[in-house]
């Protein structure tokens, strides 16, 4: 649509409103409704939101260690500005009109906090090099029979999954809730972010969605609006998604894995494909994933940035611990799935389901960017077999402490993504361990009170 096509669907909505959001730092949907009269005098300019989204964790707990933010600057408005690419109609909210918007400073630039911005950042440098990122990003959830009200009266334990039984990709399974099921693949359609595929994994309730693959930054829209979306279409339903990495430690985790590749701007050509090449691999392909190799350790956070996350990352249950690669072989960190001049791409399989799709896309990418730059060489054999027990390259950090210092550490990382997100970003993942280092949990009471 034209931006006059836009405006005028806008102006002649019968609600007279329109919805706005942005993303914080771990991912989550802030925004709020506006007068149409309100939205069309700053769609030229910016508006103010509380930053505050940039000062407080996923419970809306500010944080004692940002500088970007807090009760030292007195949480101000920061700006705004709408992307009228991303116009969208909600079709579960009478096609109300829907935009995402990016945080600028009072010069109109970029804010480095902002993690779409970031994304857009290492965008510029890849397009600045001669390269179009595809990109795309496929989700594992679980779904259960409860609602917000009737998971708080539990104490938030013992949720009842959707379904019982772990069915993966099962027929039976996919029409025992056929309602849902058929609402999610429609309704996501109507709301531009198209999935190619949607069935059930190994899991009691587990779905599984993989968006369309498309372009960097809608692609990364996509993935963001998918996980809302899902929740949103589950409450009409009297259902709970959850995106958590991992609820129940005897069942698999949650992914978020992404696909990706380099495509030449001029010709259009795919730069990982090489049909000479014995495994089909050009040579940027092998570099761009030497580079992710080399990085993986220092930016694992934005990949996995909860203190869950990490029980997800454990040997056998479908997600990967060792820094390795190979074709086709999913017990590794990195899949490269050279099948074509056109599908040929790479699968990072560490990320989960509980990842800011900016900040995940952004790391991936700027990391293999890296190793083209760099022109590394993949001098690390494929993994043959089980992945977890190839411990030629190393491990994962083991947990979120471990991984945000190596992160706040790297001067990679700082040139990478910014000397100030880092910064604020490790900040953000120190508090999420503090708030979480002062918990006394279940399994201690369990382990402890009695015997000790």
């Amino acid at each position: 649509m034209t931006t006059k096509q836009i405006l005028d669907y806008v102006k002649q909505h019968p609600l007279q409103k329109v919805k706005l959001a942005i993303t914080d730092i771990d991912g989550i949907l802030r925004g709020k409704y506006v007068s149409t009269e309100k939205f069309l005098s700053i769609v030229d300019g910016t508006f103010g939101f509380c930053d505050v989204v940039f000062g407080w964790d996923s419970n809306d707990v500010a944080y004692d260690n940002s500088k970007f933010t807090g009760w030292h600057t007195g949480y101000p408005d920061a700006l705004v500005r709408v992307d009228l690419n991303t116009f969208r109609k909600i079709p579960w909210e009478m096609d109300v009109p829907f935009f995402l918007g990016e945080f600028v400073n009072a010069k109109n630039e970029p804010n480095p906090i902002c993690p779409r911005q970031l994304l857009n950042k290492v965008k510029a440098t890849a397009e600045k090099e001669g390269f179009t990122p595809y990109f795309s990003q496929e989700f594992e959830w679980f779904n259960f029979s409860e609602t917000p009200e009737s998971f708080h009266a539990k104490g938030y334990k013992d949720p009842t999954p959707l379904t019982p039984g772990m069915f993966g990709y099962s027929v039976l399974r996919s029409s025992l809730k056929n309602e849902f099921f058929t609402d999610l693949f429609e309704l996501l359609r109507k709301f531009d972010v198209p999935i190619e595929g949607l069935h059930t994994e190994t899991g009691p309730g587990t779905y599984e969605a993989a968006i369309q693959y498309g372009l960097l930054i809608p692609s990364a829209d996509r993935a963001v609006l998918f996980k809302s979306a899902v929740k949103e279409i589950a409450y009409k339903h009297g259902i709970m998604a959850s995106f958590m990495a991992k609820w129940n430690e005897n069942l698999p985790g949650c992914s978020g894995h992404v696909h990706q590749s380099l495509w030449d701007k001029a010709s259009k050509k795919n730069l990982f494909y090489d049909e000479k090449d014995k495994l089909k691999m050009s040579e940027t392909m092998k570099s761009y994933i030497a580079g992710q190799l080399h990085c993986l350790p220092f930016m694992l956070p934005m990949l996995a940035p909860t203190i869950n996350s990490y029980k997800r990352l454990v040997e056998g249950a479908w997600a990967p611990t060792t820094l390795t690669w190979s074709v086709d072989n999913r017990t590794v960190a990195l899949r490269a799935l050279p099948g074509g001049s056109k599908a040929t791409r790479l699968e990072t399989r560490v990320v989960g389901s509980d990842s800011n799709p900016y900040l995940a896309m952004a790391a991936c990418l700027a990391a293999g960017l890296y190793g083209v730059r760099k022109k590394m060489k993949l001098k690390q054999p494929a993994s043959v077999g089980n992945g977890y027990r190839d411990l030629s390259n190393g491990t994962l950090p083991r947990n979120l402490w471990e991984a945000t210092q190596a992160m706040k550490e790297s001067p990679v990382a700082a040139e990478l993504f910014g000397k100030e997100f880092v910064e604020h970003f490790a900040a953000s993942r120190e508090w999420e361990w503090k708030q979480f280092s002062k918990v006394v949990t279940d399994w201690e009471m369990k382990r402890y009170f009695e015997i000790i």
